[in-house]
């Protein structure tokens, strides 16, 4: 089944780099889950709530220049938060970065400054990254609907 974003969801992408768009736009008509669009440009202000609130580890979100995009995954008209969900709508975001050339790094997967060098699964990824976090005796902070341009 193909999908397509929203009109909600497009008017959430304004102000967010055309190259992230392209993204967006291209890896829906290719996932094999639905999602649409819930943040993109954010205010200082709205970044100052989420930091202090802990739903944000920075002050320096890229959502703030127009960098970042957050999805949801959708089963029928229900929002998810299923990881595995957004390990599948991860792989076409990275099909899709590759076609359009543009350097992102996904919210569940840190590590990784670059996601379109990755050979695997999104799932495969984020392993990796929680698995190097307990190696260094530290908490993984997964933000799988996340995805920033890394460049």
């Amino acid at each position: 089944m193909t999908y397509k974003l929203s009109q909600r969801s497009l008017d959430t992408m304004a102000g967010v780099d055309e190259r992230l768009v392209a993204v967006a736009k291209l890896a829906i008509q290719n996932t094999s889950v639905d999602f649409g669009v819930i943040c993109g440009l954010r205010t200082i202000q709205e970044q100052r709530v989420l930091f202090d609130n802990g739903a944000s580890k920075t002050m320096k979100s890229k959502h703030i220049d127009g960098n970042a995009l957050d999805l949801m995954a959708y089963i029928g008209s229900r929002g998810s938060w299923e990881l595995k969900l957004y390990d599948k709508i991860g792989d076409a975001i990275i099909d899709a970065a590759k076609e359009v050339g543009v350097a992102l790094r996904w919210g569940a997967a840190w590590h990784c400054s670059d996601v379109r060098t990755w050979e695997g699964s999104c799932e495969n990824l984020m392993n990796a990254y929680v698995d190097l976090r307990r190696s260094q005796g530290k908490r993984p902070f997964i933000d799988a609907p996340h995805w920033e341009i890394s460049e």
